[in-house]
């Protein structure tokens, strides 16, 4: 009587990932004349799949490797793999159920398998179930895929078999953002994105969404559309390239200074890529904010100035002066120049503003004559509070480039909503932004 072993199970399971091949290169190939070897050498050489008449032309360029492992997977990119359960017998098993759980370092998934099967299966002999799997990774680390089958013997003993498969997931790319306030209503956001791959993939789309609260202007393309990468996103292994989006506050947020620093955050990128093969991945930064905006007292707006004037013409800009304070102002307005060989213009003002309350705004012109050519600046201009004699400087103005001949005076030479703040500061920033899967 054959003896049978106890541990032995009557039905095979078998796991596979999906996965696309990879692409190597060969090494040298060796090949001959026919006279230079002997007639044995050759006819192996012929009987070689890889070293025929083509020998070189392979060498010369990749092969496709099938996956050797279970290997290794990029977050944001979807786990495939084919789960597959086989009678080795010759009678028939019966309830047979297959589940499949994925395990992270922070949680435990169940995959849906055979989800149009209501009741367990019974497997005739040498019968077969099978079915694929699919999951989009959302964190960094080791995972561990859980397979398990149960089932139930011809003498109806209840077994059960459980297979364990580990893979890491790795991260794909790191993003840099650095954030800019030009303007109290309007930032600009420079987002750098890093191949940390091992090998090449196509940035595929890059977008930033906008939050409810602003609207995001993609600055990444030409007047006639076309990218201004000359390569369609293509990053090689550590190379990076960056992205620039104009972001504005939406409705009355911009006007309204203490809604406007309470919100803070503009949106989040979206992330889409292709592998060399067209593996696709996607991901989604976490919520982008915006540096603080900071104006204690006043704001300072040049409204229309322009970039370009001749030398001995008087010129005119417009300004706007707003009460970012809690306490009501009235103000003096004073632009002195001093009569000196070193002067670049003259002109001069001083008159008085109505009493601005919190928060209103009013527009009041200055007018000079350039004296010098190159580029002048218009400083300093001296605000009073003549409620609490407080006074408030504000060393440039604006920058105006003058020079000896009539200029083509266009509205593209106008520069609009110019800022300038009671105290400067370096608004540019850098940081790390966390990645997540959506």
């Amino acid at each position: 009587m054959e003896m049978v072993d106890p541990d032995a199970h009557l039905v095979a399971l078998k796991v596979m990932r999906l996965m696309r091949p990879t692409l190597v290169g060969l090494g040298p190939v060796v090949t001959c004349e026919p006279n230079d070897l002997a007639q044995r050498f050759r006819h192996t050489q012929e009987s070689d799949g890889i070293s025929g008449a083509c020998a070189e032309t392979l060498a010369a360029g990749q092969v496709m490797l099938l996956p050797q492992s279970f290997g290794s997977i990029y977050l944001g990119e979807t786990f495939s793999s084919y789960i597959c359960v086989h009678n080795t017998t010759t009678l028939p098993v019966e309830n047979v159920t297959v589940k499949a759980d994925l395990q992270s370092n922070t949680s435990r998934i169940n995959l849906s398998m055979h989800e149009h099967v209501k009741s367990p299966v019974v497997l005739a002999p040498t019968g077969t179930i099978d079915d694929v799997i699919r999951y989009e990774v959302k964190e960094i680390g080791t995972h561990i895929l859980v397979c398990e089958v149960n089932y139930t013997t011809p003498t109806g003993f209840s077994q059960s078999l459980r297979k364990f498969f580990k893979f890491q997931v790795l991260k794909p790319l790191d993003v840099k953002t650095k954030f800019y306030n030009a303007e109290i209503d309007e930032i600009y956001l420079e987002a750098q994105i890093q191949n940390v791959t091992t090998s090449p993939f196509c940035l595929e789309k890059v977008e930033l969404d906008g939050s409810e609260d602003y609207s995001v202007t993609p600055l990444n393309t030409l007047p006639n559309g076309e990218s201004v990468f000359t390569v369609k996103h293509m990053l090689q292994p550590n190379n990076s390239c960056q992205f620039l989006y104009c972001i504005k506050p939406k409705g009355g947020i911009a006007n309204d200074l203490d809604t406007l620093r309470q919100f803070n955050n503009v949106g989040k990128l979206d992330i889409v890529w292709r592998s060399n093969l067209g593996e696709k991945g996607r991901l989604q930064t976490s919520q982008l904010q915006r540096l603080p905006f900071e104006c204690k007292t006043l704001r300072m707006e040049v409204l229309d100035a322009k970039n370009t004037v001749k030398i001995g013409t008087v010129f005119t800009i417009k300004c706007r002066i707003t009460n970012t304070s809690e306490q009501a102002m009235k103000l003096n307005v004073r632009l002195a120049a001093q009569f000196s060989p070193d002067n670049q213009y003259t002109g001069c003002a001083d008159f008085m503003l109505d009493i601005l309350k919190s928060g209103e705004s009013a527009e009041f012109p200055l007018s000079v004559c350039p004296t010098k050519l190159g580029l002048i600046k218009l400083l300093p201009l001296v605000l009073t509070n003549t409620l609490k004699n407080e006074k408030y400087t504000l060393e440039n103005v604006v920058d105006v480039f003058v020079v000896n001949f009539d200029y083509n005076n266009e509205h593209t030479n106008h520069q609009n909503n110019l800022v300038r703040y009671e105290s400067a500061s370096n608004c540019l920033k850098q940081k790390q932004v966390q990645l997540q899967v959506v």
